[in-house]
């Protein structure tokens, strides 16, 4: 018996997706991961273990076969538990955003049990062809995305949107770059400016250009953000918190917390509780 399937239809163009990296990792005891921002989109597929995603200061409950998918610069790190450490993969992909049910949201979690045996055949595929390194392994891997975007795309929840070429300014990039990695500090503009070499004003500039915020506000967003977090997840006081994440006094803390968020500190975590435990419920 012979059965031949003909394919008349048209092929859609390729767009400018590409994939540009894949990690897997396992959560050790010696681990700790704090908020960041990516300038392309992730996806992140826990294999196994359990723990919390914290996006934008809010925890989600994470277990094996959930695939979060984070579009760019949308605050977020993965906490685990220690009794069933995360094992997980992520996929760094630039050129397109994800486009959810819910509007204006920039990530989404999806339970994906139906889908765990085409996830991890994908998966075992990129990570031996980068592992191998043999010829046509970059086409390789994009054609795997391809059919990975595809499939999720059919989920009724999710759909996706081609953006523009990531920015070329290296200035602006290793400015934010140190802004993430050093916020705890006291950092001014001219510090900024001799890290990245460039005279101050510009890079005031170009920063505010780039970024829709000035370097600055910046910082202060991402304290702000470090801050949800400890309030969320910690029983640190406020004090212990604005010292945790750079800001030189507790009323400080405060007003600037309120000012961005419109509640206290205070009111913040009574909410973030107030939500957890409505859910256990």
């Amino acid at each position: 018996m012979n059965t031949r399937y003909d394919l008349d239809m048209e092929v859609p163009p390729r767009e400018a997706v590409r994939l540009l990296y894949i990690s897997k990792s396992r959560f050790g005891g010696d681990w700790h991961s704090v908020p960041h921002t990516h300038a392309c989109s992730e996806m992140f597929y826990c294999i196994s273990g359990r723990g919390q995603f914290n996006i934008e200061g809010t925890l989600h409950s994470v277990e094996p076969d959930d695939l979060i998918i984070v579009n760019p610069r949308v605050q977020h790190t993965e906490l685990s538990y220690q009794a069933s450490p995360l094992e997980y993969v992520v996929l760094g992909i630039e050129g397109v955003e994800f486009l959810f049910d819910q509007k204006n949201l920039g990530y989404t979690m999806l339970k994906c049990h139906d889908m765990r045996e085409d996830l991890l055949y994908m998966i075992r595929l990129l990570l031996r062809e980068m592992d191998n390194k043999e010829d046509g392994c970059e086409m390789i891997c994009q054609d795997i995305l391809e059919v990975l975007l595809v499939k999720l795309v059919r989920r009724a929840s999710v759909s996706l949107r081609i953006t523009k070429a990531p920015s070329k300014n290296k200035e602006c990039a290793a400015a934010k770059r140190y802004l993430d990695e050093n916020f705890r500090e006291s950092i001014s503009l001219d510090q900024l400016a001799a890290v990245t070499h460039i005279n101050k004003y510009y890079l005031a500039h170009a920063f505010q250009k780039e970024y829709n915020i000035s370097p600055i506000n910046y910082l202060l967003r991402r304290r702000i953000t470090e801050s949800k977090a400890l309030l969320a997840s910690t029983d640190h006081s406020l004090t212990q918190i604005s010292e945790l994440v750079g800001f030189s006094s507790p009323s400080y803390f405060s007003q600037s917390f309120r000012r961005l968020e419109g509640m206290s500190p205070i009111e913040y975590r009574r909410t973030v509780q107030k939500n957890q435990e409505d859910r256990n419920l």
